[in-house]
């Protein structure tokens, strides 16, 4: 049996502690969290803060307790300030200054990421916020209560910003939504499909300021305004929402950093150093669609990449199969999927790929009430004809779909493949013709 030391108890590091001690009785499992809490779902802060949900009480799905009572030693509210990884200790510090020096035969770093701040002026300022942990969303939430804070200026166009620009619509605020490139969402969808959302912004009453550069704010104690390149926007409130950056610091200089810093690993989730493994936002994944490693943050990303780490650090090889980065947002109703490459991204890899398009209603002409149009967009390699992505959209929920794709993306199936695939029909459901076939069928 083994002692392992956890370091980093969200999403991966409970995934890793959970499968451990489900799994593998009789190891001694420790595990620090520099947090107070545990297993916080961060994709649904923005349905707590526009009052989609009633309370932010199922966004934890674990706790101290409940792994405490499977066995394990949790210390929350401990950072860990370093690790030696030639004595295998790692000394950690709590909240009230006690020291802790742990041994461990196998180690997991579930790090995470930390958001990026920019050095820009103004910053410091009150109300400029961060919405990542739950304690960011609580104050958020505390502070929408003041009446007098009117107008919200989120800064980032991804999933993040544009989430939490329908929560704050919601909550009947004045939203604007800054953005250094010309359109949203532009890390996961090809133009057609952002231009799309786009719409849907705007059409709810959000003021788009794409292909501006934040330059500085303005304020007296509180933050008044955002200045750009190209103009200024009233704020009473400010989102910092520009994305996150891999928590890597105790890398110490001997492990091995991917180009963007994150700890790089291989398919066991092993790191450069034996018996330490990395998962979740802060390592490395191995992306399907290029073939090669990348880093792709996901909650789901992390919770595979705990589960393999886990196994691999009990003795029971696991090798992960690779990851798609398969996500997806739903603003207003209007539900946006997609997995593996959009057309842009595999031309900027300098990869020969072509799209096709196809757009109809997901049930027959019959069916008069809930039948909705989707557009579909696949992604695939000229040459070899092998699925690299998929892009889909509707207001009816076709995320099922999408599963699919990102098998197919694992599988290297062709998109020729697709076009007599076996797929159901039910009027209920959809077409006898499924638009997915339809759409493969018009590959050159």
């Amino acid at each position: 049996m083994s002692k392992i030391v956890v370091v980093g108890a969200n999403h991966a590091g409970t995934a890793a502690l959970n499968t451990i001690l489900d799994n593998y009785k009789g190891n001694e499992v420790v595990a620090f969290d520099s947090n107070s809490n545990i297993s916080f779902l961060g994709c649904g802060m923005a349905l707590w803060i526009g009052g989609q949900i009633s309370g932010p009480e199922g966004l934890f799905y674990s706790n101290k307790e409940k792994l405490e009572d499977k066995g394990a030693r949790i210390y929350m509210e401990t950072p860990v300030e370093a690790i030696d990884y030639d004595k295998r200790i790692v000394h950690a510090k709590g909240k009230d200054g006690t020291e802790y020096h742990e041994s461990y035969d196998k180690l997991i770093l579930a790090t995470g990421s930390v958001p990026i701040i920019p050095k820009i002026e103004g910053i410091e300022l009150k109300n400029v916020q961060l919405v990542k942990l739950y304690q960011n969303a609580a104050e958020v939430i505390e502070k929408l209560k003041d009446e007098s804070i009117k107008d919200v200026v989120v800064v980032g166009a991804g999933y993040i910003g544009v989430e939490l620009a329908e929560a704050f619509v919601r909550n009947g605020k004045e939203v604007t939504v800054i953005d250094c490139v010309d359109t949203c969402l532009s890390g996961y969808y090809d133009k057609d499909f952002t231009d799309i959302m786009r719409e849907n912004l705007r059409n709810h009453g959000v003021k788009l300021a794409f292909g501006e550069t934040v330059q500085k704010m303005e304020g007296k104690d509180k933050v008044e305004k955002v200045i750009t390149d190209k103009g200024e926007h009233k704020a009473d409130m400010v989102i910092m929402a520009i994305g996150f950056r891999p928590n890597t610091t105790l890398a110490g200089g001997q492990l091995d950093l991917f180009r963007n810093g994150a700890f790089l690993v291989d398919k066991h989730q092993q790191t450069s150093q034996k018996d330490v493994y990395a998962v979740g936002d802060c390592a490395t994944v191995y992306d399907n669609s290029i073939q090669e490693v990348n880093y792709i943050a996901l909650a789901s990303n992390a919770v595979r990449s705990g589960i393999v780490a886990a196994h691999n650090s009990c003795g029971n090889e696991l090798e992960s199969v690779g990851v798609q980065g398969s996500n997806g947002i739903s603003i207003w109703g209007l539900h946006m999927l997609s997995t593996g490459l959009t057309l842009a991204k595999a031309e900027k890899l300098g990869i020969k790929a072509a799209a096709v398009d196809y757009e109809d209603y997901q049930k027959p002409a019959f069916i008069e009430k809930n039948n909705q149009k989707v557009k579909i967009r696949i992604v695939y390699d000229k040459d070899s004809r092998v699925v690299l992505g998929a892009q889909m959209t509707s207001e009816y929920d076709i995320s099922m779909g999408l599963h699919m794709f990102s098998l197919a993306i694992q599988e290297k199936v062709t998109i020729d493949k697709l076009k007599l695939v076996d797929l159901f029909f039910l009027p209920h459901f959809n077409q006898p013709y499924s638009y997915i076939a339809l759409a493969a069928l018009k590959a050159e």
